[in-house]
């Protein structure tokens, strides 16, 4: 997945190594499942298969594209995992580059990318590209990664822990002071690990997409590497980060990235209108405002 994880268990007689073995194990079958650096993936085998031919899925990818599309759908396109070759033309993939992409341009990318291209049998068991879309997991596939490394450790029997994966976390039960999990919210200012706040956590699931670290300075102009799958273009609205506490952590992680496209007021609306709870840093005449919905009050720690 290109990043760490980290995993805190709160127990006695934890066969750390044995453990450690059986995380393992199960992160590399998601990566061999879901990764785009591995060539011979399930996802990359599916991003290569026919067009209008039924590909065969495995229940954990099959999982992953019903659930991107639920969420590519309650964000009204915000969240869309085909949107990677706008994201690649626009600088912030393997090959960099220099030259603002022409609207013509844009537009003949955009030709193959949207989550209406990418079909789902109704039993979930098969998936049809009705265009050549390329199809990306990042925004999703850390958090369910999450959400499977959770569920094996509540399998083996554990009642407190912590589980991370590139930032993106689940806990359960309480910390080793009998507490509940404290998690930090990062400041977006030039000292990274800075605290912003601080929030109390028991059974949940919390994801952070934010725009202040990854961005591009071309001819005078910043843009941002959150682009709108929906016109193509990097987003240019004041939110530096949302912070999204949900049941499972891959709702968390695409939520997170639907609201970076859907800018502050949009996600402010949908999460009073759904009991979501979100945090958002916003600038303002260069400052960092914080803004939360009504359901993320019973988190923040004081």
């Amino acid at each position: 997945m290109g990043t760490s994880y980290h995993v805190t268990v709160v127990a006695d007689g934890v066969d750390a190594d044995g453990l450690k073995a059986q995380i393992d194990a199960l992160l590399l079958r998601i990566n061999q499942q879901m990764s785009t650096y591995d060539s011979d993936s399930e996802l990359m085998q599916f991003n290569r298969s026919e067009q209008g031919k039924p590909f065969e899925l495995s229940p954990e990818l099959a999982f992953v594209l019903s659930e991107s599309q639920r969420i590519n759908l309650l964000t009204q396109g915000a969240f869309d995992v085909t949107v990677g070759p706008l994201v690649n033309r626009w600088g912030f993939g393997p090959e960099e580059e220099r030259v603002i992409p022409a609207a013509e341009e844009l537009a003949t990318i955009l030709e193959n990318v949207g989550a209406k291209w990418l079909s789902i049998s109704d039993d979930g068991r098969q998936a049809i590209r009705r265009r050549p879309i390329f199809v990306d997991l990042s925004a999703i596939a850390k958090g369910f990664g999450v959400d499977q490394v959770a569920e094996l450790l509540r399998d083996e029997g554990y009642l407190n822990y912590l589980v991370e994966i590139g930032g993106e976390l689940r806990v359960k039960g309480h910390n080793a002071l009998g507490l509940p999990w404290r998690i930090a919210i990062e400041r977006p200012n030039l000292a990274p690990g800075s605290v912003q706040a601080a929030i109390a956590l028991l059974n949940r699931s919390v994801a952070t997409s934010g725009s202040y670290r990854n961005f591009r300075d071309v001819d005078g102009e910043r843009y941002s590497h959150t682009i709108n799958p929906v016109t193509g273009f990097p987003v240019a609205h004041n939110l530096v980060s949302v912070t999204v506490v949900t049941d499972t952590c891959a709702e968390a992680d695409a939520f997170a990235t639907g609201f970076s496209v859907m800018g502050p007021e949009a996600s402010l609306a949908y999460a009073e209108s759904n009991n979501m709870a979100i945090f958002m840093l916003t600038e303002v005449d260069g400052r960092v405002v914080e803004r939360w919905s009504s359901a993320f009050n019973q988190y923040l720690d004081d």
